[in-house]
């Protein structure tokens, strides 16, 4: 079923967005040779408390760590670890929830670790190009299929291939709500976006084939042919008129 919300849990809405910016732009930063992923999740969990929320993904699931850092490869849901060691030329997907008074934010990115390939380079920038292409699809009175389709379009356009087994969703007192946002689709097809509806629309982006293993501790999900992979997500509301609100890129406005 899918949950509208009103102006005034949009706004609460926004202000987890805020605060999940600020968390990510610390992280962002703390990204070098010689880090591990133990210590960004340390790092994201104490800035999430210290503004008064919850790490939504900590014990979700039972999942056990307040951030997912996938590494490589690594499409979704890599587990921090003291043993993962932060290389140069690697590449690190960082995805961030946090639920601040009852409402939930959500983003994601994906960053690179010192010096890191041309191909990398243009994985991730073609993987946030898709996010801003479907994001100007979220359009009160456009469907589903015309998100999916632009993140479709444009990567398959640069040679990539979006990832088809995991997808955006809706969001709101929940981490995961309906409907599910795919990134394929046919253009005119698919649920009608309503005003009041919030979803995260997330590209997540193969160099190669889009199919996957997940690792035996039944979490991490990786490319079955090992090639990188990108991830870039925010949380979105739809609104009345024009393009949509980005909840978690406060004072973000759109130039036409």
């Amino acid at each position: 079923m899918i949950s509208l919300k009103n102006p005034n849990q949009i706004a609460k809405m926004r202000e987890a967005g805020k605060i999940l910016r600020e968390v990510e732009d610390e992280v962002r930063l703390a990204i070098k040779p010689g880090v591990t992923t133990a210590e960004l999740d340390i790092l994201a969990e104490r800035l999430i408390r210290k503004n008064h929320a919850i790490p939504s993904s900590l014990h979700y699931e039972g999942y056990p760590c307040s951030i997912c850092a996938s590494i490589n490869d690594e499409v979704v849901h890599g587990i921090p670890s003291d043993r993962r060691v932060l290389k140069d030329g690697d590449i690190i997907s960082v995805d961030c929830t946090l639920l601040l008074d009852g409402w939930q934010a959500d983003s994601a990115f994906t960053a690179g670790v010192g010096t890191i390939s041309a191909e990398a380079e243009k994985l991730i920038r073609v993987t946030e190009e898709c996010f801003w292409k479907a994001a100007r699809q979220c359009i009160a009175g456009n469907r589903l299929g015309d998100v999916g389709h632009a993140v479709q379009a444009h990567a398959e356009a640069n040679g990539f291939t979006p990832i088809r087994e995991f997808t955006g969703h809706g969001i709101g007192r929940e981490m995961h709500e309906d409907p599910a946002v795919y990134n394929f689709g046919e253009p005119g097809h698919g649920m009608r976006l309503r005003k009041g509806m919030v979803i995260a629309v997330e590209p997540m982006i193969a160099a190669g084939n889009w199919r996957l293993t997940i690792d035996d501790d039944g979490w991490c999900a990786r490319t079955a042919d090992h090639s990188l992979t990108s991830h870039y997500e925010h949380t979105i509301a739809i609104t009345e008129e024009g393009l949509p609100e980005i909840l978690t890129l406060p004072g973000f406005t759109w130039e036409e």
